[in-house]
């Protein structure tokens, strides 16, 4: 193990770790269509990065002044009904789908499913054939974990954009993804300020609690996704911007750095795109990157049950 266990790439493993790509399904044309909770965003002077990094070979620091434009953002990530809506009206086809299978945290595959195939460093990670955003963790398993109103999981960065193009927004950029979760505070490192979570008593969004990966004691209520309009929201309104699922931003993962071990890293992760936030299986003790500045990356095909997204629109 790592001496600093807070700089493990466990966030999520890119298909490229265990299957070849295929080409991506075309973007589907769409018109303006606002989710009805979309809350407005000032623009002006914001804060990116930080002062105070935790893991900075991902490239937290150094905090900058950015402008932003107003936008409008989802009040919560992109939920399973949104989704449905978006299927039913193009029939589009889900990478997941398409290649057949996706990533599932070990204690998501059911019992007695069979073997599955693990990922290198990460075991933790299982490619479970059938798995899609519909059977979250494989074949036949959508009428016991499927919500309408958790995140959709099991979406690709080239999903994600498809469904953006189709309700006439985007992706965020890392600023005004990080303008957003501040929710006006400024430099801290929550959305609700810069007290820590813990596994006892105060739990304001949902990660992991317990000995990752192997207990969860759930005390915030959840082994998995929570609702994606639970918890107490931000300055802006907005839900869940750390913790429950990764967001996709609509920028690539690139980090400065001299360090040449940084250097060999990134060189495998060329084409990789740029998330926010953390998940559900995030915990200080390993993977640190709940918090408003971190950051991680994977390729834009790649698919797990802990990665979903947001949209943005113009003023």
């Amino acid at each position: 193990m790592s001496s600093n266990p807070t700089k493990k790439s466990c966030c999520g493993p890119a298909r490229d770790a265990a299957g070849s790509a295929t080409s991506a399904a075309p973007i589907v044309s769409g018109k303006l269509r606002v989710a009805e909770d979309a809350v407005r965003i000032p623009g002006g002077k914001t804060l990116t990065g930080t002062s105070r990094p935790e893991i900075p070979d991902d490239g937290e620091d150094p905090i900058r002044n950015t402008r932003v434009k107003p936008f409008r953002i989802g009040a919560t990530t992109v939920t399973n009904a949104q989704f449905a809506q978006f299927i039913d009206a193009t029939d589009y086809v889900t990478e997941a789908e398409r290649f057949g299978w996706s990533f599932v945290f070990w204690q998501q595959v059911p019992e007695g499913f069979g073997p599955t195939l693990g990922v290198k460093d990460v075991e933790w990670w299982r490619r479970v054939p059938g798995a899609y955003w519909r059977d979250i963790n494989g074949p036949g398993t959508m009428d016991e974990v499927w919500d309408p109103d958790h995140p959709v999981v099991h979406i690709s960065w080239n999903d994600a954009q498809a469904y953006a193009k189709w309700v006439g927004g985007r992706l965020p950029t890392e600023a005004e993804w990080e303008h957003a979760a501040r929710g006006g505070l400024g430099d801290v490192r929550f959305p609700w300020g810069d007290l820590e979570p813990n596994d006892t008593d105060f739990q304001p969004c949902n990660i992991w609690q317990g000995r990752f990966p192997e207990v969860n004691t759930a005390k915030d209520g959840f082994l998995t996704t929570a609702p994606a309009r639970h918890y107490d929201p931000n300055g802006y309104g907005l839900y869940n911007m750390v913790g429950n699922v990764w967001e996709w931003t609509s920028e690539p993962f690139r980090i400065k750095s001299l360090k040449k071990h940084v250097r060999q890293r990134l060189d495998g992760m060329k084409g990789y795109k740029l998330s926010k936030g953390g998940s559900f299986l995030c915990h200080a003790s390993y993977c640190y990157r709940y918090r408003i500045a971190a950051r991680s990356g994977t390729s834009p095909d790649s698919t797990t049950t802990h990665q979903g997204f947001r949209v943005v629109w113009p003023e």
